[in-house]
């Protein structure tokens, strides 16, 4: 259902919530991805008016009409290049995973539980202990060169992910729960005990411990063709012509060719195991999002991936294209450093002396921004506030009666009160328990004016609980860069804006356990490791154990709080009138990139 609301340009919105942050509104309660919303600000109101929610949007557009042949034009909605890391095995951003998905794909299929099915490219049977894993790939699955995805093909995956020399971020705690992964990884053994090659299709996978997610998405889901990376070290693979000029894979289209961070080539793959794909070629270009609009109503894109949440209510009506929409697998957040990566030990290392060290600080942070006035006035409800680190895409373990670290400045007076920071000098600004001055340093991602809107506000809501909060080198930061230094754990930053888009399995270990490279805020305590054990532990394969392990896991993160969620999402998605066969849906296997067709030689324009 729609509810009316007046939306607001970003600089009015700046001003309105500043105005709520100031005390205007102390009764209202309250997501690597990119955190921006995207899109154009005016300077005048404008006509967007209601409050979506998923409701208001189908998930599906099914084949309609006869099949054309033809180019899709296909846009990532951007603000920045894509890095052109283009391999499963090294990629890290979101821009990177949508130029690979249409020339490479999982070797698994799943239901809507995220359960393993036998209509992937490959198959999958377990051991009655829950331990070992025979995987089967199809027949008819081939490289684009027109050698068979192997058995070996998979192992090598695991082989580069695990070797002494990758220089990607993926090594974790489900690829070291492997037998003998540890020992090949610190380089006392020259290969992996627990795979074992039946034949060229058929490899056991033998793991130390049984683990839940390995029934549904825990597998890694990714093959990679030995044959094509002979002769080129680990080291280098990431930087290798394999990856970044002529990357390969098993997929409904071919690489044609490739502009660096602008533009991808994509001809049909005749061979593809699922049937000849209905288009015969796709184009896939870097859109910014402030001229994204003009590219769907003048029909020079057919489908973008993620339309900017900010723009949606002001083009809702853009004759032209259908809207899907889903609830996103991903989050906001604001994490706070507190630690650093031992890149040795391959973990991280907490320092209890950090700036952000004390609990009642980040709690404060949390209270201060009223999310839900950010999600309804800036996003027209396309984004709602977050409470827990498990989003609502995984909606069996989303702890709904969790209300997370919820609006309230009040009880953030108190909790800073209460921690001894006092603002001794009259400057306005609290400092800390010790008297000294505190300046938090806020790394944030650029975009668009919204963006800079959001960040304004939740620095001005946080100095009005007596926080001094400045943006790391005064200025919000592109996508690679941003990720660069909180990855490298620069020391210049104390808290940053980020978000996650979250993958089909449900364990959190890859990006809050301590061996994960992913877990920025460095945070790790024995009561956290115990619970994501917990939950991936032989009791966990009973779903409502794992399910109560799960809850008490989104429980201790917001009790701990090395992230505050903020914000999940709904994404909506243009598909240009001529544009069918495309899906959304988790489960729904019968639509693929492969069955998408154009109905019409040229596209449809908005009148």
């Amino acid at each position: 259902m729609k509810k009316r609301l007046k939306f607001l340009t970003a600089p009015a919105l700046v001003c309105l919530l500043a105005l709520t942050a100031c005390g205007g509104n102390e009764d209202t309660s309250g997501e690597g991805d990119s955190d921006n919303g995207g899109g154009e600000a005016n300077e005048t109101e404008t006509s967007g008016d209601d409050l979506y929610s998923i409701d208001d949007f189908e998930i599906t557009k099914e084949n309609d009409g006869e099949a054309v042949g033809g180019i899709l034009n296909f846009g990532v909605v951007s603000d920045t290049t894509f890095e052109g890391t283009l391999n499963w095995q090294f990629y890290s951003g979101v821009p990177d995973a949508r130029v690979i998905e249409w020339f490479d794909e999982s070797l698994f299929a799943f239901d809507e539980a995220f359960n393993i099915t036998d209509e992937g490219a490959a198959t999958v049977e377990v051991s009655e202990d829950n331990r070992t894993f025979t995987i089967t790939i199809k027949d008819n699955v081939n490289w684009h060169d027109g050698e068979p995805v192997k058995a070996e093909d998979y192992v090598f995956a695991h082989e580069v992910i695990g070797h002494p020399d990758y220089t990607g971020v993926r090594y974790d705690a489900g690829f070291q729960n492997i037998e003998g992964m540890e020992e090949y990884h610190n380089g006392e053994a020259d290969e992996i005990s627990g795979f074992n090659i039946i034949d060229d299709k058929t490899v056991e996978m033998t793991f130390i411990e049984p683990n839940p997610s390995l029934l549904g998405a825990g597998l890694w889901y990714y093959a990679m063709p030995k044959h094509y990376f002979e002769g080129v070290e680990v080291a280098d693979m990431d930087s290798s012509e394999q990856v970044r000029e002529k990357p390969m894979g098993f997929g409904p289209f071919k690489v044609e060719s490739i502009v660096p961070g602008e533009s991808v080539t994509y001809t049909k793959n005749e061979d593809y195991w699922q049937g000849e794909p209905l288009l015969d070629g796709v184009t896939l270009k870097v859109i910014n999002p402030d001229t994204v609009v003009q590219a769907l109503r003048a029909g020079d894109v057919d489908m973008v991936d993620v339309f900017p949440a900010t723009q949606f209510a002001d083009n809702a009506d853009m004759s032209n294209v259908d809207w899907l929409g889903r609830v996103a697998p991903g989050y906001s957040y604001t994490g706070f450093k507190l630690g650093k990566w031992d890149a040795d030990a391959g973990e991280v290392v907490t320092d209890p002396d950090a700036k952000m060290a004390d609990v009642n600080l980040r709690k404060a942070i949390a209270h201060a921004v009223n999310y839900q006035e950010i999600g309804d006035r800036m996003y027209n409800g396309l984004r709602f506030p977050a409470t827990t680190v498990i989003p609502p895409y995984h909606a069996l373990y989303h702890d709904e009666s969790n209300e997370g670290l919820g609006y309230d400045p009040d009880l953030a007076n108190q909790l800073l009160d209460e921690a001894g920071y006092e603002d001794v000098n009259g400057d306005g600004f609290r400092e800390t328990p010790d008297g000294e001055e505190l300046t938090i340093t806020l790394a944030a991602m650029s975009g668009d004016s919204t963006a800079e809107a959001v960040t304004d506000y939740e620095i001005q809501a946080w100095s009005e609980i007596g926080l001094k909060v400045e943006k790391l080198d005064n200025t919000l930061h592109e996508f690679n860069s941003f990720y660069d230094r909180v990855e490298e754990d620069d020391p210049a930053i104390d808290m940053y804006s980020a978000a996650w888009s979250v993958g089909s399995d449900i364990d959190p270990s890859g990006l809050w356990g301590p061996k994960a490279l992913f877990n920025y805020t460095r945070y790790t305590d024995d009561k956290l490791q115990e619970l994501l054990a917990d939950g991936l532990s032989e009791e966990a394969f009973d779903i409502e154990y794992r399910k109560e392990a799960y809850n008490e896991f989104q429980a201790y993160m917001n009790e701990v709080v090395p992230a505050a969620p903020t914000l999940y999402r709904l994404e909506v998605r243009p598909l240009n009138k001529r544009v069918s066969g495309f899906t959304w849906e988790v489960g729904n296997n019968d639509l693929g990139f492969h069955t998408i067709q154009l109905n019409a030689e040229e596209p449809a324009v908005d009148q």
